[in-house]
């Protein structure tokens, strides 16, 4: 979700996570290739076999023709989806990619062909808490290397693949999921996962909106709807000429876990003007627990 305050001295901008905005190409024109920002790796590819990766835009839209590169001479452009599917080279190791003209890599390890093969789908790990509106992991063995062949459903919503591997998959909840517990299936060319729960999380700002000057401190808190079990939360200033983020940058807090379930951090204002905030949910990745069972 984004959040936006606004003054007549200063602009103050809360962030929660990462935001996924579809575009439908009849209605709005596909984002430029010149905003791509942020490299979609599965962390895990298997040796020969398909993946999917994909490239989203600073206002996280998937981004048609970004070329990405890898370590290995590997070049691969996003299709029309803001995806791009490609085969993983034959040798085992970790390899890198970039977006062309960008700094920063993103690693994905290669895995055998032996380690990643199963005659069903089994789901290895998940995470406990994962962000209503934010992508999450989920790892095992039987996905499908082309994206759009999984067919992940969210309590009973479809949910978007937007990377995937034959043992990875990123995956965005459905828009109109609510926060709380909900049965997670994975279904890819007729082999299907055992239903298991996550639990989805929505992240709320309550801050005082008004000026802050240099020198002043002020708490910002952070809500989380969905559970009432503690939740790691980081924080990351993206503005620090602006505003200080106390504690460091990053800096990760716990949530209290009871009924309101609230997480504090604090800022200093440096000078007048915007500062930006960046809070994530801190992911925790554990064994699959069945959607009968409680969490």
């Amino acid at each position: 979700m984004n959040l936006h305050r606004s003054g007549t001295v200063f602009c103050f901008a809360f962030f929660i996570g990462s935001v996924f905005v579809p575009y439908s190409q009849a209605q709005h024109p596909a984002p430029k290739a010149s905003g791509a920002r942020t490299l979609l790796l599965p962390r895990r590819i298997v040796s020969g076999e398909r993946a999917t990766l994909a490239v989203l835009d600073v206002n996280g839209r998937l981004t048609p023709g970004v070329t990405v590169n890898f370590s290995n001479g590997d070049r691969f452009t996003t299709d029309a989806t803001g995806r791009a599917l490609f085969v993983a080279p034959l040798n085992a190791g970790v390899i890198f990619g970039s977006i062309a003209g960008r700094t920063g890599r993103v690693a994905t390890a290669i895995i055998s062909p032996g380690a990643a093969a199963s005659a069903a789908m089994e789901v290895s790990s998940v995470p406990r808490v994962a962000p209503l509106s934010d992508r999450f992991e989920i790892f095992g063995r039987g996905f499908c290397g082309d994206a759009d062949a999984n067919q992940i459903s969210i309590a009973g919503q479809p949910a978007i693949v937007l990377a995937s591997s034959p043992t990875a998959l990123v995956v965005l909840p459905p828009t109109e999921l609510q926060p709380g517990a909900a049965a997670v299936e994975v279904t890819c060319a007729k082999r299907q996962s055992q239903p298991f729960s996550v639990t989805f999380v929505g992240l709320e700002l309550e801050a005082d909106s008004s000026a802050l000057k240099p020198g002043e401190h002020r708490v910002l808190t952070v809500r989380a709807r969905g559970t009432t079990a503690k939740i790691a939360l980081e924080a990351r200033n993206l503005a620090p000429d602006i505003a200080e983020l106390s504690g460091g940058n990053p800096v990760r807090a716990s949530s209290s876990g009871d009924a309101e379930n609230l997480a504090k951090f604090e800022v200093v204002g440096r000078k007048n003007g915007s500062f930006l905030i960046a809070i994530r949910l801190v992911p925790s990745l554990g064994l699959p627990q069945s959607a009968n069972q409680p969490k």
